[in-house]
């Protein structure tokens, strides 16, 4: 009981860690494309570092390789899609938005590796859809930005669900170790990342001050690659159906800092609509019994 406990609070603060990159992205004058071009190539760092100091080598298969820097061109996708949506609707809806990936994911579960789905998950994806339209009408009358915000936001969690899913077809063809799996999902994204950073963020493509230099690589070191160590090392020591809830402390924790720390005004409507959809996000989690 004490180590399911610990686990599920090593969740909850890698999930709110995430939570807080927002607002480094939201302060640092660096584009969308770059800063996640810096976050990934911090990691691939710290990645190369780890692997070369616990001995982990590089997969032989080259399959497994080619669906690894999959993973990571779709990574930096989904990371460059999200900052946008950030600067566009604020980190509370674009990470709310972001957390649909599940729904993304189910889609290529069913599509691609013939999963079908229960019930459950079908009622789940109605009330997400609901619950998403409830969140946008109000953003989409005083925000000229909201319809690409909430658009480049669905966007990124496809991507993310897409790089979830190519780092499950890695492991079918070789199974890999996490630090050269990150190595490799982080170099390639970096890689993938370059030219649109020059050509979208040529005047914002660096940090120029010491406190936004120690920002990027906070959001680098704690955001890529801790927070998402305790994510990954959680996870596996806890239920599904608690997983799926203790996680929807990512989105709730970014949307009370929309609402607090950034002040920014959320109508009734869409707490009503984040509300609908993290109930939805959270059933998408489950499995019936019946399954």
């Amino acid at each position: 009981m004490k180590n399911h406990n610990q686990s599920a609070v090593l969740l909850i603060i890698g999930c709110i860690l995430f939570g807080l990159g927002s607002l480094i992205v939201k302060f640092v004058p660096v584009g969308a494309y770059a800063i996640a071009f810096w976050r990934l190539l911090i990691a691939t760092g710290i990645f190369w570092v780890l692997m070369k100091i616990y001995r982990k080598h590089l997969p032989k298969n080259p399959k497994a390789i080619m669906w690894a820097v999959f993973s990571g061109i779709l990574l930096a996708f989904d990371l460059a899609f999200w900052h946008e949506s950030i600067y566009a609707v604020g980190p509370g809806i674009s990470t709310l938005l972001n957390s649909l990936q599940v729904f993304f994911l189910a889609g290529i579960a069913w599509i691609f590796f013939n999963e079908k789905q229960t019930k459950l998950q079908l009622l789940s994806l109605f009330i997400a859809v609901v619950g998403v339209i409830l969140i946008a009408s109000p953003e989409l009358t005083h925000n000229i930005d909201g319809a690409y915000g909430i658009f480049i936001g669905l966007l990124s969690g496809a991507c993310l669900a897409g790089s979830m899913a190519t780092i499950r077809q890695a492991h079918k063809e070789e199974t890999i170790s996490i630090f050269p799996m990150m190595w490799l999902i982080s170099l390639s994204g970096a890689f993938v990342l370059i030219l649109p950073s020059l050509y979208f963020n040529s005047d914002t493509l660096y940090p120029k001050t010491v406190s936004d230099i120690g920002l990027v690589l906070i959001y680098g070191v704690v955001m890529q690659c801790i927070a998402w160590g305790l994510i990954a090392y959680s996870i596996p020591k806890l239920s599904l159906s608690l997983t799926g809830l203790l996680l929807l402390s990512e989105p709730v924790a970014a949307l009370v800092i929309d609402s607090t720390l950034l002040e920014k005004q959320i109508s009734s409507l869409q707490w009503c609509g984040a509300i609908l959809t993290l109930f939805a996000i959270y059933l998408g989690s489950l499995k019936s019994k019946a399954d």
